[in-house]
């Protein structure tokens, strides 16, 4: 088998807003989405994973991530670490912060913000890490840079994505690392 990037198709999803549905290609298609869940997109097959998403908002929001497995979130509480940097205009700033959930990517009203980000080991029952990248419309450009470990020993077939207020549409793809 050739090494490269596989799109993992969700077994199925779940969401809360207007739509969401599974591409002929794999890709997730949403619109409106308070939340929005990928069901077995994450297999014994491969153990790195890559997530791709194009997405606007009518307001300027965060996407949180939670780990997933057989359809049930992982809330527990403080079991996310996220340390993040912020490029505004000429300002960098950071934050570090505990919760039960962590941010992963973001959306602005502007049609020009796109997201990668790669999570380490979701199935393995080991805990997981993940890293993001954003680009985002708001005030021309700015960059958001995150990173977060989860520390439960959990393998997870899945994840959600959670608004932070409004809603989100846009495209979601997730791949892994065939290597």
């Amino acid at each position: 088998m050739t090494n490269g990037l596989v799109v993992m198709t969700p077994s199925s999803i779940a969401y809360s807003g207007t739509s969401a549905s599974i591409n002929a290609d794999g890709s997730v298609v949403f619109s409106a989405c308070s939340s929005l869940s990928l069901n077995g997109v994450f297999t014994g097959d491969y153990d790195n994973y890559m997530i791709v998403m194009r997405s606007t908002s009518g307001a300027d929001i965060n996407l949180d991530i939670r780990m997933r497995v057989s359809g049930a979130d992982n809330t527990t509480a403080s079991s996310y670490v996220r340390q993040e940097l912020y490029a505004i205009s000429t300002t960098v700033s950071g934050s570090r912060v505990t919760s039960d959930k962590a941010r992963f990517f973001v959306a602005s009203s502007s049609n020009r913000n796109g997201s990668t980000g790669f999570l380490f080991g979701p199935f393995l029952a080991q805990p997981t890490a993940g890293r993001s990248i954003q680009a985002f419309g708001l005030n021309g450009a700015e960059i958001y840079d995150e990173a977060f470990t989860h520390n439960q020993s959990t393998s997870y077939d899945g994840f959600s994505f959670i608004c932070s207020s409004s809603n989100a549409s846009g495209l979601v793809t997730v791949f892994g690392f065939n290597q």
